[in-house]
This record gives C-alpha cells, sequence and structure tokens, in this order.
C-alpha cells in the first residue's frame, strides 16, 4: 500500500492505495475573473492535503494566477505514507462575454516534488529500504467557461498538461517490480483533465466544490488516481 505526493506548478501529486499511484490531479483554479482589478482567493483540499489558489485581473482582459499546496496525509498503520508539495504559476487571456457568462484561457507551468514510504515492502525485499522520490514539471493550458452571479457560480474547465518527471531515485520494489526503472519508462505523460466547479454563497465568500477527472492520453494504465474532489472556501474582491 503506498502513499505518494507531487509537487506542481501548477498542479500536485499525492498517491494512496493497496499499489502505488505516481499522479494525483490537484484541484483546478477556476477564477472567472471578468474585470481588471477583481482578486479571486480559495482554500480547498480533502483529508489528504490543503491546497491555496489565488488569480487577479491585471487588465480588462489579461489576468494570472498561482496555485500552492501540501499533500500530507497519515502514515497506514504499517509504516507506509509519502509527503509532497507543489507551487503553480499561469497567465492569460479572459473575456466577459455578457453581464454573466466569462470565458478564460490560461498558460500554466508546475513545479512540485514528491517522495514515498514503503517499509512494508522492506522484509519481501531486504535489500531495499522501500523509498521512492522525484522532481516534477507540469506544463500546459487551462480553459475555462462559466456562468457566474452575485450568489452562485458554475463553471466547466479542462487542464490539458504535459506531466514529467525528473532526479527519479530510490529503491522501491513494489509485486516484483522495480519502481525507479518503471518511472523513468513513464516519466512523461500527456494528460487531459476536465472538472466541473460550483462555487455558491454571499457576495464575496462562497463554498466551492469541485469534480474532476484525470484521464492520461499517453498511457491510459499509468499508475496514477483518475477522479478527484475538493471541497474549499473562495473569496472574491473587487
Amino acid at each position: 500500500m503506498k502513499k505518494i505526493v507531487f509537487i506542481t506548478a501548477l498542479g500536485c501529486i499525492l498517491m494512496t492505495g493497496c499499489s502505488p499511484i505516481f499522479y494525483t490531479p490537484n484541484t483546478l483554479n477556476v477564477p472567472l475573473i471578468s474585470q481588471k482589478g477583481e482578486t479571486n482567493l480559495t482554500l480547498a483540499g480533502n483529508g489528504n492535503r490543503v491546497e491555496f489558489q489565488g488569480a487577479y485581473g491585471v487588465t480588462n482582459q489579461f489576468a494570472i494566477n498561482a496555485n500552492g499546496g501540501l499533500f500530507i496525509p497519515a502514515n497506514l498503520s504499517n509504516g507506509n505514507g509519502g509527503s509532497g508539495k507543489f507551487i503553480e504559476l499561469g497567465g492569460g487571456y479572459f473575456n466577459a462575454i455578457d453581464q454573466n457568462f466569462v470565458f478564460e484561457a490560461y498558460g500554466i507551468i508546475g513545479l512540485g516534488s514528491m517522495e514515498n514510504h514503503l517499509p512494508s515492502t522492506v522484509a519481501q525485499y531486504p535489500q531495499t529500504k522501500g523509498d521512492i522520490s522525484a522532481n516534477i514539471i507540469r506544463f500546459g493550458i487551462q480553459p475555462n467557461f462559466g456562468y457566474k452571479s452575485k450568489y452562485f457560480s458554475a463553471a466547466i474547465s479542462s487542464r490539458i498538461v504535459s506531466l514529467n518527471y525528473s532526479n527519479i531515485e530510490g529503491d522501491l520494489i513494489f509485486d516484483g517490480i522495480n519502481q525507479i526503472n518503471y518511472l523513468i519508462d513513464n516519466r512523461s505523460n500527456f494528460l487531459v483533465e476536465p472538472a466541473l466547479t460550483i462555487k455558491a454563497g454571499i457576495e464575496k465568500v462562497k463554498i466551492q466544490i469541485q469534480y474532476g477527472y484525470s484521464l492520461n492520453l499517453s498511457n491510459s494504465k499509468f499508475k496514477q488516481d483518475k477522479p478527484f474532489l475538493t471541497l474549499g472556501l473562495n473569496f472574491a474582491f473587487k
């Protein structure tokens, strides 16, 4: 059983389960900026992570965004666990189609790191320590389209990115397979990650829920999480 975490300057990783998982998608930043000077902040996560997101309208059609997060799941009873962190930066175009509908598209790049420790494997493979670690870079584009009003917003998004691993180190063997060699052989991946984001509340503070799915178009059997669900608080200022 393994937990692994990923740090991305646009995105992040965490792994949990009965077999190694080398990628878990982070929450998409969906600010729906519609005017210059608008600021959007979000604190999101679930039981294994905490994430921070921000966006700002620099001009009437250009905005910047930033994301960061920590993956801090508790170790399992057998000592297996992992940790990670990420940062992500982006910038792009937005257009308020009318009073309530917004389209935006961001270029994004993220950097991260992850480590995973599975001491439960050492008994079977005593020549190892049961560890693996790597650095990660993720880059791509993310278009968003949504409806926004004073008390409610809903948006569909798709994060389209290249996910790449480097500095892969360790000696983890799981189920007879050297996981370092496995990750080296699968160090580059092309992902499409659609998501639905809903926010509801008062004018400046809303509850946010996001559900998404990660599709690996390079390797459909890559050891990764696919569906993701996070809950958060969103703050909007003009």
